[in-house]
């Protein structure tokens, strides 16, 4: 499907600058591309497509912090965030 959108992008593309009709044509093909868009069936698509990759970004993220190596990288940014924070507290205010 993604494969046959940018075939006919490009087709349209190429066809709005090769054509001599211009400006004329390019309404048309905006028009009909803008009521594709919104038809409800490629909304619907969309959503689900929405609904898809944030429920694999909350998966990724949820076995992420509950794996060993999140753990680390947690409490890697942690203690460096706290040595940062306690080190710029100890330094006099006239010293760099």
């Amino acid at each position: 499907m993604r494969g046959k959108m940018l075939f006919l992008t490009g087709l349209a593309a190429g066809f709005v600058l090769g054509s001599r009709a211009g400006r004329e044509k390019y309404e048309e093909i905006r028009e009909n591309a803008k009521k594709l868009w919104e038809s409800p069936s490629v909304q619907e698509a969309a959503g689900v497509a929405q609904a898809q990759a944030n429920k694999l970004y909350t998966e990724g993220k949820d076995k992420l912090q509950s794996s060993k190596l999140g753990e680390k990288v947690g409490e890697k940014l942690h203690s460096t965030t706290g040595d940062s924070l306690a080190g710029s507290n100890s330094k006099s205010p006239g010293t760099l």
